[in-house]
């Protein structure tokens, strides 16, 4: 047991060579109070984003840090957080069995460990790394167990290649068996990244049940996940408002800052644009680079700027009355009237754009590229500044019906509701 006398003791669990003048160095220390990274000898909690767009933004709102997924323009995406004082949990794309990579294949295996060896080499030494991410959800949907020992291999070469940054590998979700994996095939991991939407409320007592004793990060967290989302009767699931997901970052967050003993701080899901079932889902901006209410809870929690521009409030989107949840089927060509109560904290003049699109046919999982869906012309009947009256497509299927409420200052709300043609 550490001596309770001693305020604060550090127990180094990695040691490495001072980081020469201009670069960086990220270490791991244990202390009576849990453990936390050091950067250059300062304590460091990562008040982090996956993505590399809108990093002026996310300084501005007091973030710190960004997750990449890959090394493909590693040393630009380097170069421009260092310009905004962010640091870079730099990814590498370990492939995926689903994708059709073999871990039985040696050859393949030694080529992807050789070219990770080219970009560590190039990067290692850049001021803005702050640690190595080895694969993003290698653990989806898969069987070859040798995956764990080409993770292994890749971050045993980094602790060989460079000694100032930790490693990390990233799960979906946790589960007691790769856990065990993990621990037992790739101990030259520091920490494990966990991503995680739903089950985040539980996730520091399932750390610990699985047997988890090193650091954790949350690597990727947000609004419930279209998998563990209500689902409408045609089997389409339903997505929460830009209001209603700011407040589940806000509950969210509160359980990322409650264990202060094993985890290092979070980067959340999406800083940036994405198409994923749909449009607004996943990715906190909108495609013209429109922030939500979300962005301002980021900002109560890090920065706590008082002067920030807020976010509309999106407080009700209804369809002939009936709310998102209700499994709505209209006929075609009938009229379809959707109401909305829209606030905004500053009363700044408010901003309605519309968009009807068909729901998309190009789901993927595990965060793939699906093609966008374009919008479709529609007839409107009437309008006013809380309601819109528009005419049911022609064609049966399935649908939704999406707003965004925007003010002058680069804030939005957004909602959609899936409804469906007989």
């Amino acid at each position: 047991m550490l001596n309770k006398l001693v305020p604060f003791i550090f127990c180094f669990i990695s040691i490495s060579c001072f980081a020469q003048s201009g670069h960086s160095k990220t270490e791991i220390v244990k202390t009576n109070d849990g453990f936390k990274l050091l950067r250059n000898g300062g304590y460091y909690y990562v008040n982090g984003a996956g993505g590399d767009t809108y990093l002026k933004e996310l300084a501005d709102i007091g973030g710190n840090s960004i997750r990449t997924w890959a090394t493909g323009n590693g040393l630009a995406v380097l170069d421009s957080a260092h310009k905004h004082g962010l640091t870079v949990c730099m990814g590498l794309w370990v492939n995926h069995e689903r994708h059709g990579f073999d871990y039985n294949d040696e050859y393949a295996v030694k080529a992807q460990l050789k070219g990770f060896e080219d970009a560590i080499i190039k990067m290692r030494d850049h001021p803005a790394l702050l640690m190595w991410a080895v694969g993003n959800e290698v653990d989806l949907f898969y069987s070859n167990f040798r995956v764990w020992n080409a993770v292994e291999d890749i971050a045993a070469m980094i602790k060989r290649l460079d000694p100032n940054h930790p490693t990390m590998t990233v799960t979906a979700g946790i589960d007691v068996a790769e856990v065990a994996m993990i621990k037992e095939f790739c101990p030259s991991i520091d920490i494990l990244g966990i991503n995680t939407y739903g089950g985040i409320s539980h996730l520091s007592d399932q750390v610990r049940k699985y047997g988890w004793e090193k650091p954790y990060m949350v690597t990727e967290w947000g609004p419930y996940g279209h998998w563990e989302s209500p689902m409408v009767s045609w089997g389409e699931a339903v997505e929460a408002n830009s209001s209603q997901k700011a407040k589940m970052r806000k509950d969210s967050y509160v359980h990322i800052l409650e264990d202060k003993e094993l985890c290092l701080g979070s980067y959340c899901f999406l800083w940036g644009y994405k198409q994923e079932v749909t449009p607004t889902w996943y990715g906190i901006f909108t495609k013209d680079g429109k922030g939500p209410e979300s962005v301002d809870v980021l900002n109560s929690y890090w920065a706590n700027n008082p002067n920030k521009n807020k976010a509309p409030l999106l407080n009700s989107f209804l369809l002939n009355g009936k709310t998102k949840y209700e499994s709505i089927k209209v006929g075609k060509r009938k009229d379809c009237l959707f109401t909305l109560d829209v606030s905004d904290f500053e009363n700044d003049s408010l901003t309605f754009v519309f968009e009807l699109m068909p729901e998309s046919i190009d789901k993927k999982a595990g965060g793939d590229f699906e093609a966008s869906m374009d919008a479709l012309d529609y007839k409107i009947v009437n309008q006013s500044k809380d309601f819109i009256k528009i005419k049911a497509p022609s064609r049966s299927g399935a649908y939704r019906f999406y707003v965004y409420v925007s003010d002058k200052n680069k804030n939005v709300a957004t909602a959609n509701i899936p409804f469906y043609v007989k």
